[in-house]
């Protein structure tokens, strides 16, 4: 029997669900950086790919300087489907948000809403997470609730990230307290070194 190509699109059965939509939008968009299981960027995920290519972060390829039209990869692609690779994100909701918003890293915000919403249901689906003939959407994606881990932000990618974010008002709060401090001592220094 011969072994299967990992890599082949999957086929929609004669009445597709949401998540089996999801398996190819998964395909298109997800995979080359995520795996065909869903394993993450892994050194044997990347054994599938042509020699020449399988060093992702080369220069040229997606490494400092990348070819027009390309993208530097982060260091590490996480693992999306198995123990505890969705703990991050709250509810069905929350994925689906930074899913529409975020990904897929090379072009972020290029799926739409019916796709992030078919490639939730996949990953759902494909972490046991997804009760069949459910159909997610905004009416019931809130009250989906995932794994807790100890990290509950949810993360996100460098251009989808709030600079109001509460921590950022902390490093802010700082500087002004330090630039206060240091025009108070100066001038108390000033004044009393005054010559007038």
């Amino acid at each position: 029997m011969p072994t299967p190509d990992r890599l082949l699109e999957p086929t929609l059965p004669a009445i597709p669900s949401q998540a089996d939509y999801g398996a190819q939008v998964y395909w298109l968009s997800c995979l080359p950086c995520h795996g065909d299981r869903g394993q993450g960027l892994t050194d044997e995920f990347r054994e599938t790919y042509p020699p020449e290519d399988r060093n992702c972060w080369k220069s040229g390829c997606h490494g400092e300087r990348p070819y027009e039209h390309g993208f530097k990869l982060p260091p590490r692609i996480p693992a999306i489907i198995g123990g505890g690779t969705l703990q991050r994100f709250r509810t069905a909701a929350a994925l689906q948000a930074y899913i529409l918003a975020a990904m897929p890293y090379w072009k972020p915000g290029s799926l739409t809403n019916e796709q992030a919403w078919q490639v939730t249901a996949f990953l759902l689906r494909e972490n046991g997470l997804l009760q069949k003939g459910i159909t997610l959407g905004p009416q019931n994606a809130a009250e989906i609730f995932l794994p807790v881990s100890e990290v509950t932000a949810t993360p996100t990618h460098p251009a989808a990230r709030n600079r109001w974010a509460p921590e950022n008002f902390w490093v802010l709060g700082g500087l002004i307290l330090a630039a206060s401090l240091g025009g108070y001592l100066g001038y108390r220094w000033l004044r009393r070194n005054s010559i007038y």
